[in-house]
């Protein structure tokens, strides 16, 4: 039997996002893999399920899956895509709690939650001071998945960032951001994403990185963050909230062949 996928990306961090509301998903790690394998597969940064919720605030429950088979606790622009795809303004089960969303012509907004500051909340193998870590004096802050963010060039994120995901100070592996400060509202990003490698854009990423360059002092709460396709809008609100702000573009969709899968399987 076919199954249908629909492609989009948020600021060039893309997805495959399969629906499996009124039928089952059946994913295994290897076809995870594969599907989010560029040659072989549809290709993808992280691929996301929608299924029917089991909180009844909840519009829709939502899961995010990594190019090597785990699963992230949450993905600021896989998010955007999502409140896109599906009708009004849906409140997103995932495991970082209830997401609500808000649509303003062609950008969607996503509440992402407060940030976890905590060093066993990131987490963190011992206890330090997460705004000051001792690994190239990063802040670190969990926006439902673990991040660091480190205040030096951008480019270092391809020498780096595949070296600190695993670091010992990250029992669960880490999203390492990059972050050049422009001004006090105007932050450059690259981040190396865990299980994923280098992407295009990283939503909660840009999340962690104002918190964290406001926790310094050396930003607003309320940013411009750039990454190589465009900008997102982050605001760390009053109440603790982080809102961000950004565009999503649907891709196409499509099905894929009953042949395909069946070989996928039958590798496994």
């Amino acid at each position: 039997m076919s199954v249908s996928f629909t492609k989009m990306h948020g600021l060039g961090n893309d997805f495959i996002i399969l629906d499996g509301r009124t039928a089952p998903l059946t994913l295994s790690s290897a076809l995870i893999t594969q599907l989010c394998n560029r040659r072989t597969g549809i290709g993808c940064d992280q691929l996301v399920t929608l299924t029917p919720p089991t909180q009844e605030e909840a519009d829709v429950l939502v899961r995010f899956f990594n190019p090597d088979g785990s699963e992230a606790g949450a993905c600021g622009n896989a998010s955007r895509c999502v409140a896109s795809l599906l009708d009004n303004e849906p409140v997103l089960q995932t495991q970082n709690g209830l997401l609500p969303t808000y649509k303003q012509g062609d950008l969607i907004s996503v509440l992402m939650g407060a940030p976890k500051l905590n060093w066993q909340d990131v987490p963190l193998a011992h206890a330090c001071d997460t705004a000051h870590l001792p690994l190239y004096d990063a802040a670190a802050c969990s926006m439902g998945n673990p991040h660091a963010t480190l205040f030096r060039p951008i480019e270092d994120a391809a020498t780096l960032g595949s070296t600190l995901e695993c670091d010992p100070l990250f029992p669960e592996r880490a999203n390492i951001g990059f972050a050049d400060i422009l001004s006090r509202s105007h932050i450059r990003l690259r981040v190396w994403e865990r299980g994923a490698g280098l992407t295009l854009a990283c939503g909660s990423g840009a999340c962690a990185a104002v918190v964290n360059a406001a926790r310094r002092g050396l930003v607003e709460r309320t940013c411009t963050v750039t990454m190589e396709c465009g900008d997102l809008t982050i605001t760390w609100q009053d109440d603790d909230n982080v809102l961000m702000t950004g565009p999503a573009q649907h891709v196409f969709t499509g099905k894929l062949a009953a042949s395909w899968l069946a070989n996928v399987e039958t590798a496994a």
